[in-house]
């Protein structure tokens, strides 16, 4: 599975370090990775691609005072490494002076590192994955005679392992793996055709879905959307599907991250300890979920990870930092270089049975939305606008399919609108959350 072990790359980790502090460096940090996969895609019975990956890299940062420089190479030689120390320290020597820059403070990094169950091997074979992908096709097609085609279906292995260390003392690592399944059917009445498609990814293989039942789900969503139409412009209540819902908090951590808060590109500046959600939402960031997409023992500089609140009530308790933008902002990094970890977004008022049947009789009338569009999202206003397909709900029953139509509001008051949260609970890359419904949009048709 892979190439090197995880004392060799401790060992090239540390050669690197040395190399720097051989060349003058006041600081330096080095993280090797090596990653291996396998992608199967089939299409209509028969397979497209095959694709077996082996991939390694070695990524050096130099510090020489305020002044900071970064080279990479493929190559684990020895050669290779010294010419990459070498080049990460001439850019550091040409580089204007940074007063943010440097390594994490040394009371900052982890130093009890836990182990949360990352690593998952999938050993499947190739004529496995391709079995497997060709049933997942067959189920969609046996569902009805109207699946007659298909962007295929897929099967992901994905394996990696990595080092970081820096010249504070800090050097860990761990493997991890992330797989994932899907199908893409097409419907068809008359000369009209949907598409859609439904996937299941995980860190581990045996929770996947049973891909019979994926590629049936996938067919059934696809011949929902038969007969979609647009409809008129109005501003009703919209319900984001819990797969789309976790694109909403992903809106929101772009929003309160450093580099939009530093740059002052953030409709959210300035929020910390503002009420920026409806006062029953709550965000909670756990990085040591073990098993868990999106969990991670220490950020990218080796900063301690773990769980705090980042929205309680709806008001706004953290930011995402990493120690740069810390730095610039005059705060302490969150552990967040390299992005948020595990995040769950929870209301308050969200019963056991509160599913998509109970959300849509919460809805009313109004539009659940099952696929988005486009990226008409302007960070610094919060203006949101993206083309969208769904159904359109009276009286918390679907009445039929829509499509062509635009969804528009602004990300602060989407936020404060949230009404209520499913039960329908889905991690999407690392991000948890059910349903989400928005009291008022506007949808615009025709």
């Amino acid at each position: 599975m892979f190439e090197h072990d995880a004392a060799r790359l401790h060992e090239i980790a540390a050669e690197c370090l040395a190399l720097a502090r051989g060349m003058g460096a006041s600081d330096a940090a080095a993280e090797i990775s090596e990653s291996s996969g396998l992608s199967v895609n089939v299409r209509r019975g028969s397979v497209e691609t095959i694709e077996q990956t082996r991939d390694k890299g070695v990524g050096v940062t130099v510090h020489l005072g305020r002044r900071r420089g970064h080279a990479s190479t493929s190559d684990f030689s020895a050669p290779a490494l010294a010419q990459t120390v070498a080049a990460a320290y001439e850019i550091a020597r040409h580089t204007g002076e940074d007063d943010c820059a440097g390594l994490p403070d040394p009371d900052t990094l982890a130093s009890d590192i836990p182990q949360l169950d990352l690593f998952h091997p999938w050993n499947i074979s190739v004529e496995e994955a391709v079995a497997m992908a060709c049933r997942m096709e067959a189920a969609a097609f046996d569902t009805s005679a109207q699946v007659d085609n298909s962007e295929g279906a897929w099967v992901s292995v994905s394996h990696g392992q990595f080092v970081l260390a820096n010249s504070l003392g800090f050097a860990a690592g761990y493997p991890y793996s992330r797989h994932s399944i899907g199908c893409a059917p097409i419907a068809r009445l008359g000369d009209a055709m949907q598409r859609d498609d439904w996937y299941s990814a995980d860190i581990v293989p045996q929770r996947l879905a049973d891909p019979v039942k994926i590629g049936r789900y996938a067919a059934q969503r696809a011949l929902a959307r038969l007969g979609a139409r647009k409809i008129r412009t109005c501003k009703v209540p919209v319900l984001f599907e819990a797969p789309l819902a976790s694109g909403l908090i992903g809106h929101f951590v772009q929003a309160v991250s450093g580099g939009s808060l530093y740059r002052r590109t953030s409709f959210l500046l300035d929020s910390l300890g503002k009420d920026v959600f409806a006062p029953h939402i709550d965000i909670v960031e756990d990085a040591h979920q073990p098993a868990e997409p999106g969990s991670a023992p220490f950020d990218s500089e080796g900063v301690a990870t773990g769980r705090r609140t980042v929205v309680s009530g709806g008001r706004l308790h953290g930011y995402f930092l990493s120690t740069y933008s810390a730095r610039k902002l005059g705060m302490t990094t969150t552990g967040n270089a390299g992005g948020a970890h595990h995040l769950a977004l929870t209301s308050r008022l969200t019963r056991q049975l509160d599913d998509l049947p109970a959300m849509l009789d919460r809805l009313g009338t109004g539009l659940l939305v099952t696929d988005l569009m486009g990226h008409g999202i302007n960070g610094v206003t919060g203006d949101y606008s993206r083309g969208a397909s769904g159904f359109w709900v009276e009286k918390g029953v679907i009445v039929h399919p829509v499509e062509e139509v635009t969804i528009a509001g602004n990300l602060a008051d989407m936020f404060r609108g949230i009404v209520a949260v499913g039960s329908d609970v889905i991690n999407r890359g690392g991000r948890r959350t059910g349903s989400i419904l928005i009291d008022r949009m506007t949808v615009a048709g025709h």
